[in-house]
C-alpha cells in the first residue's frame, strides 16, 4: 500500500482501501451528504397540514411542496450525471448540497405560496447532483473490497436522512414555528456541504469527458428495448407512488377525530423507516437465494396487506399497517432496483437513472393525485387509489417470471 495525500491511505492503484483514513473520511463525508440530501427533500412531508393551514390551500395543493421537488429531481437526475462527466464529481456534489440548502432557507423566508413552490422545485433541481453522482464517485474511487461497505453506508444514511427529516420535523412542529424548523434544516445542509468539501478526497480515477449527446441519448433509449427493464421502471413508479401517497396523507387522517393526534405523535410514525432499512438488506440476500421473481410479488402483496390495515378504525391496526407497508416497500424496492443493475447489459448507470426517474415521478404524480382522492373521499379514497396501483404492480411483478 502506498500513501496518497497526507494521512490518507490508498492502494497501489490509487483506489481507496477499506480500513484506511481515506476510507473513513470518504465514508463519513458521503454518509453525511446522503443523510442531509434526503432530509432536505422530505422534511416538508409531516408539515403538509401546517402548510395547508398557513397558506390557506387544500391538501392536494400542499402536497405539491413535495411533488414538485421530487418531479424536478427525477428529470434532472438524467442530466446531472452527464454534467459531472464534464466538470468533475466532487464540485457537482458539493455545489448540489450547498445550493439546495440555501434554497431550503429561502423556503423558510418566502411570503407566498407560489414563491414557496418555486423554491421547492428549484431545490429538487439542485439536489439531483448528489444521488446521481455519489454512486459513480464511490464506484470509481473505492477498491472492489471496499465498495460494498461504502455503498451500504451511503444507502443506509440516505434512508436514515429521509426518516430523520420527517421524524424530527414532525416532533419539532409541536414546539416551534415551521419557518424556524425549515431554516434549521437548511442550515444543517450548509454545514454538511462544507464538511463534504473538507473531508471528501479529490477524484483520482475520474477522467474528464466531452460526451456526444447523440451517443448518450441513443444509449439511454436502448434501455427500453428490454421488456423486463420496462416492467421494472413501471414498478418503480407504482411502488414509490403508493408509498408516498400513504405517508403524505396519513397525517391529515390522524389529525382528525377520532384520533386527534399531535404532530409529534404523527412524526413518530416515521420511525417505521427503521424496519425498512433493516428489511431491505435481509430481503436482498433472500432474493439472491430463492430468486427475485419469487420475492418481489410477496413484497408487493405484503404492501397491500399493510395498506388494508390502515383502512381499519383502531389506531394500533393503522400503525401496524404503516409498519408492514414500510418494511414491504423497502424490501420490494431493494429487489427491483438490484434487478435493474443485473438486467442491464450496457449503460448500467443510465438504466439505474431511468429507474430513479420513474421512482421519483411516481412520488410526484401519485403523491399529488392522492390529494384529490383525499379531498373527495377521505382516507378511504386514498386506500382505494393505492389498492388499485398495488394490484397493477402485483400483476407486473408476476409477469417478471418469464424474464427471470
Amino acid at each position: 500500500m502506498t500513501q496518497g495525500e497526507p494521512g490518507q491511505g490508498v492502494a497501489a492503484d490509487g483506489r481507496i482501501a477499506v480500513g484506511t483514513p481515506a476510507f473513513r473520511r470518504t465514508s463519513l463525508a458521503m454518509a453525511g451528504a446522503g443523510l442531509t440530501t434526503f432530509a432536505l427533500l422530505y422534511h416538508v412531508q409531516p408539515l403538509l397540514p401546517l402548510l395547508a393551514d398557513t397558506f390557506k390551500v387544500g391538501a392536494a395543493e400542499s402536497a405539491l411542496s413535495l411533488s414538485l421537488s421530487t418531479g424536478a429531481l427525477s428529470i434532472c437526475l438524467l442530466l446531472a450525471g452527464s454534467l459531472s462527466e464534464v466538470v468533475g464529481r466532487k464540485p457537482v456534489m458539493v455545489g448540489s448540497l450547498l445550493l439546495s440548502s440555501l434554497l431550503t432557507i429561502a423556503v423558510a423566508l418566502t411570503p407566498s405560496w407560489p414563491a414557496l413552490l418555486l423554491a421547492r422545485m428549484l431545490t429538487g433541481v439542485a439536489l439531483a447532483g448528489l444521488p446521481a453522482i455519489a454512486m459513480a464517485y464511490l464506484g470509481e474511487e473505492m477498491q472492489p473490497k471496499a465498495l460494498g461497505l461504502a455503498m451500504g453506508l451511503y444507502i443506509a444514511a440516505s434512508a436514515l436522512g429521509g426518516m430523520v427529516g420527517r421524524l424530527v420535523t414532525g416532533i419539532a412542529a409541536d414546539h416551534l414555528d415551521w419557518h424556524w424548523i425549515v431554516a434549521g434544516i437548511g442550515t444543517l445542509g450548509l454545514i454538511s456541504g462544507a464538511t463534504l468539501w473538507h473531508l471528501l478526497p479529490p477524484s483520482r480515477q475520474f477522467r474528464r469527458q466531452s460526451p456526444d449527446p447523440r451517443i448518450l441519448i441513443g444509449s439511454l433509449l436502448a434501455q427500453f428495448r428490454d421488456p423486463g427493464l420496462c416492467i421494472l421502471f413501471a414498478l418503480a413508479f407504482l411502488l414509490m407512488g403508493s408509498f408516498v401517497a400513504i405517508y403524505n396523507f396519513i397525517g391529515f387522517h390522524l389529525l382528525q377525530p377520532p384520533y386527534n393526534l399531535s404532530q409529534s405523535a404523527i412524526g413518530l410514525i416515521f420511525s417505521a423507516y427503521l424496519l425498512g432499512m433493516g428489511g431491505s438488506a435481509w430481503i436482498g440476500a433472500l432474493a439472491l437465494r430463492v430468486g427475485r421473481h419469487r420475492v418481489l410479488p410477496v413484497g408487493i402483496s405484503l404492501m397491500a396487506v399493510g395498506m388494508g390495515l390502515t383502512a381499519l378504525t383502531p389506531l394500533p391496526a393503522i400503525i401496524a399497517g404503516i409498519a408492514l407497508m414500510t418494511f414491504s416497500f423497502f424490501a420490494a424496492h431493494s429487489v427491483a432496483s438490484s434487478w435493474v443493475s443485473a438486467r442491464a447489459t450496457t449503460g448500467k448507470a443510465q438504466a439505474s437513472s431511468l429507474y430513479l426517474f420513474f421512482y421519483y415521478m411516481g412520488s410526484s404524480f401519485v403523491g399529488s393525485g392522492a390529494g384529490l382522492a383525499w379531498e373527495r373521499a377521505g382516507w378511504a379514497g386514498v386506500v382505494v387509489l393505492v389498492g388499485g396501483l398495488l394490484a397493477l404492480a402485483l400483476l407486473l411483478a408476476l409477469s417478471m417470471r418469464r424474464h427471470a
